[in-house]
């Protein structure tokens, strides 16, 4: 297996497990129960997505175009005032 990602926290390695999932690639993220700590211990490099060896390249192309991505022109509601009414 190789490390190929380290997410910024616990939702983004999550989130891009499951992306990597829907894509038929199986991920770890690995130190996801150090993040309760973080108190105590650095945050760079506590969490890590594995994938196996064959997938890791597939998976990384996926992870950069994830990551390139930009919200799209003109997707907000057209009386959208800057607040998120939920």
């Amino acid at each position: 297996m190789q490390r190929i990602y380290e997410p910024q926290d616990l939702l983004e390695g999550e989130l891009l497990q499951g992306m990597l999932a829907s894509e038929g690639i199986s991920a770890h993220l690995t130190g996801q129960h150090l993040t309760g700590a973080v108190g105590e211990l650095p945050t760079c490099g506590l969490l890590g997505l594995l994938v196996d060896d064959v997938q890791a390249e597939r998976a990384q192309q996926l992870i950069a175009t994830y990551n390139a991505a930009q919200p799209l022109a003109n997707d907000e509601p057209e009386n959208f005032q800057g607040v998120l009414l939920c």
